[in-house]
């Protein structure tokens, strides 16, 4: 580390050069191949819903095949058949069938297409069926090109409706969170170039690795959402593992390092954390591959990409900049501070799609830099902060507070993440409907129109595939679609429709009656009274497969499988549910294993997994209060819903990867204290006070980037961003500065305790590099400047580096 930080800092010019010739050959090469290639299928190794897919697939490839498409909803108080209306409509429809791989049928195709129109002959509905190998890029594609397509006819709504056919424009919700990030930074350290170097350093790696993302998307299957969280996850990390760099960085300068020295010291020590928790969070990444499902895979491959390029963005590309900024990362002028208030304003403005706002303040900033170099107050210096001692400071007061009253620390701890994760108790694991979309949207008002004129259940139809019956299976096959309509919770049946019926023709009765004396295969419509997303429907689901179904076709040799949007969506949650316990004792036993390595302690890295479960389960508390049940549905445009089968999953591999910078830059601080002084209670207080700051102000700014995803549109995304921000704040408040002080306080001297023959047998990891000091092979970044590894008030001491005592 030392040496790569050495080269980094005296070769600057060939790194930019190296990180700029990286960034256009990967954006060439993607615009070569014809940019990115996303998609969202999930992919189910084996269900019920899975089978009958199999069946549409093969037997019904030309009604649609995997039975996923959306409808053209319109409503006119002239009522459809008015002739103007019925004209303009009908062209339309051939317009759309006109596109490559789409069927439409009209609600104007004899007596099939009148079950498409409304009682009061005022609303109807086209069907819009896809090719089952149609991905998710193409389907938000095509409904664009539906949308563009709509006519426009007097006193007639038409929306669009499907959530494949969805589109959704791109989000600008990180640029929120950098103003805000901008902000934070300058008010805790009170230098703007601090500010800019973890901003620059996290904005290159998360566009590198959005480029390298597109690039993979060729080769693996990656949603299309994987961009917005991978920018969200990178740009939290990336500030974070750049502020805990730059800050060390400071501390070299202030003790008297020249610039290139305190590089080499700061990258060989909180660069070893950074790299450590970096590739944590990559290692939990990955581990959703063991999941076996693409969606899931993909999700987890972008995260590791971005944070594995924003972590090596920190460690050679902000060197560099270092060594362009040298000791002026200190010196703050009026115009460079004035000019970025502005700068967060614009980004702001932008952020918030208010783009009066941007175009005042960016060109204003502009004008304060240039003014700056002519006007005496502008060019005049920032006075600095003066540094306080330690034992003035807030955090070291604080610390004695709490380790004065431990057991009410920990009592009132517990008890607030306890009840902040009751509601986790009622979580219910699913995909949100169209009714969750923004109210501005053509697919929410699609959807409101069908359920306003037909039903709820009519937005997400139960398709059920009919195989085997032997030579007698018609009769069959009509009285299981008689005895279907009579079930609780259905509302009606649709079908029987034959595998031979040609679907060129108008699918009206009389075809059907001639197409199912020659068929093998039958499929049917199951219109719910419930919402997709309603419990019900998913206990309707349930029930047909364990009670009815079986009930209905016993003895008949009949082959019933329930499948359709609404049913894979239903096998896909309850597949990742009963998986994700194994997932999470994974992760726990990894964090177990490298805390202990690192800290050679027992009773630290179990306090933090149990510390980790709270600080989760309250997070996940929150998520299902307001996500779930609704609270603060008007302020945040949402409505209650079931929660994302895979947010859990992915919320817990990030927050665990967040948790272990901190944790891991907290105890490394107050191990080395213990070591120095033998006090487990000093050691305490004087770790919180050397860390409080940079833990709080990269804490904020996780807090703020994520939060500023609550802005975007797609309901998943304010998932992630309220989840991941409400756990990173608990983890810096309630855990870090309450929970644990108190419980190492309770424990004193044992938090350090560790078996003799188990310290034999595992590895010494180094994260602090506390022993290159003595071995740099020549590099020697405490030249010039009195170390505060190295020496201590009676001279140089060696200090422990984990596997001894101080």
């Amino acid at each position: 580390m030392a040496r790569l930080a050495a080269w980094c800092f005296g070769r600057k010019w060939i790194v930019v050069a190296l990180w700029v010739g990286a960034a256009v050959g990967v954006f060439s090469t993607l615009g070569g191949i014809g940019g990115a290639r996303y998609e969202s299928q999930f992919q189910l190794p084996s269900s019920d819903s899975r089978s009958g897919l199999d069946v549409m697939q093969n037997e019904f490839a030309k009604l649609g095949g995997g039975g996923f498409g959306g409808s053209i909803v319109f409503t006119t108080p002239r009522g459809v058949a008015d002739p103007a209306v019925r004209s303009a409509m009908t062209a339309y429809f051939d317009k759309v069938a006109a596109m490559p791989r789409v069927r439409v049928t009209s609600p104007y195709e004899g007596a099939a297409g009148a079950s498409q129109i409304s009682k009061d002959g005022r609303t109807a509905y086209a069907t819009i069926e896809l090719e089952g190998t149609i991905d998710r890029t193409e389907t938000g594609e095509l409904g664009q090109r539906i949308i563009d397509a709509k006519p426009r006819v007097a006193d007639t709504q038409i929306e669009v409706g499907g959530q494949v056919l969805s589109t959704f424009k791109p989000p600008s919700s990180e640029m929120i969170g950098i103003a805000f990030a901008i902000v934070v930074l300058i008010v805790a350290f009170g230098s703007v170039l601090a500010m800019g170097m973890p901003i620059a350093v996290a904005l290159a790696g998360v566009g590198l690795g959005t480029g390298a993302i597109g690039l993979l998307s060729h080769s693996q299957s990656i949603p299309d959402m994987a961009t917005t969280i991978g920018a969200m996850i990178g740009l939290g990390v990336g500030i974070d593992y750049a502020l805990f760099i730059v800050t060390r960085y400071r501390e070299g300068l202030h003790q008297g390092l020249d610039p290139e020295d305190a590089t080499v010291t700061a990258l060989d020590t909180a660069g070893r954390a950074v790299i450590f928790a970096g590739l944590t969070v990559v290692i939990s990444m990955l581990g959703m591959l063991i999941m076996n499902l693409k969606f899931i895979s993909g999700l987890g491959i972008a995260a590791a990409v971005t944070v594995l390029v924003t972590m090596i963005a920190s460690i050679t590309l902000l060197p560099a900049i270092l060594g362009f900024a040298k000791d002026r990362v200190e010196v703050t002028r009026w115009r460079g501070l004035i000019a970025a208030g502005l700068m967060a304003v614009a980004l702001l403005g932008v952020g918030l799609k208010l783009p009066a706002m941007a175009m005042v303040a960016a060109p204003l900033a502009l004008v304060v830099l240039v003014a700056g170099f002519a006007l005496a107050p502008l060019k005049a210096k920032v006075p600095q902060r003066a540094v306080k001692p330690k034992e003035s400071t807030l955090a070291y007061r604080w610390s004695h507070a709490i380790q004065r009253r431990p057991w009410t620390a920990v009592v009132a701890g517990i008890v607030l993440l306890g009840l902040l994760a009751v509601p986790l108790l009622s979580l219910r694991l699913g995909s949100a409907d169209e009714g969750n979309f923004p109210r501005s949207t053509t697919t929410r008002k699609a959807y409101d129109l069908t359920s306003a004129a037909f039903g709820p259940g009519f937005n997400g139809p139960l398709l059920l595939t009919v195989t085997g019956g032997g030579s007698s299976v018609v009769p069959k096959v009509i009285d299981l679609s008689k005895a279907l309509g009579g079930l609780r919770g259905v509302d009606r049946v649709v079908g029987p429709i034959p595998n031979t019926i040609d679907p060129a023709k108008p699918i009206d009765q009389q075809a059907v009656v001639a197409a199912m004396g020659t068929a093998d295969a039958f499929l049917f419509r199951v219109i719910p009274t419930t919402s997709p997303q309603d419990v019900r429907t998913q206990q309707l689901i349930d029930r047909l497969r364990d009670t009815d179904l079986p009930r209905l076709t016993e003895g008949t040799g009949l082959k019933v499988h329930v499948t359709g949007a609404v049913a894979i969506t239903h096998d896909f949650a309850t597949y990742l549910g009963e998986r994700v316990p194994a997932f999470l004792a994974v992760v726990l036993a990894l964090s177990f294993l490298l805390l202990m390595v690192v800290f050679r302690s027992l009773l630290v890295p179990l306090k933090a997994v149990l510390m980790n479960l709270l600080s989760i389960g309250a997070a996940y508390g929150v998520i299902v209060a307001v996500f779930q049940w609704g609270w603060a549905g008007n302020l945040l445009r949402i409505d209650g819903g079931p929660i994302e089968p895979f947010l859990p999953m992915m919320m817990f591999a990030i927050v665990f990867g967040l948790s272990m910078d901190y944790e891991v830059f907290l105890l490394s601080r107050v191990k080395e204290e213990f070591d120095h002084t033998g006090d487990p209670r000093g050691s305490v207080a004087d770790g919180l006070a050397a860390t409080a700051q940079v833990i709080t102000a990269a804490a904020a700014i996780m807090v703020v980037v994520f939060g500023s995803f609550m802005f975007d549109d797609l309901r998943v995304t304010k998932m992630f961003g309220l989840g991941l921000a409400v756990a990173v704040f608990l983890d810096a408040t309630l855990v870090r500065m309450l929970l644990v002080p108190a419980t190492m306080e309770l424990l004193g001297a044992k938090n350090w305790w560790f078996p003799g023959w188990l310290d034999r047998l595992i590895p010494t990891i180094d994260v602090e590099g506390h022993e290159h000091h003595e071995h740099s092979d020549g590099i020697s970044p405490a030249a010039g400047g009195e170390d505060e590894h190295a020496a201590s008030e009676d001279g140089p001491t060696p200090v422990a580096t984990g596997t001894h005592s101080g």
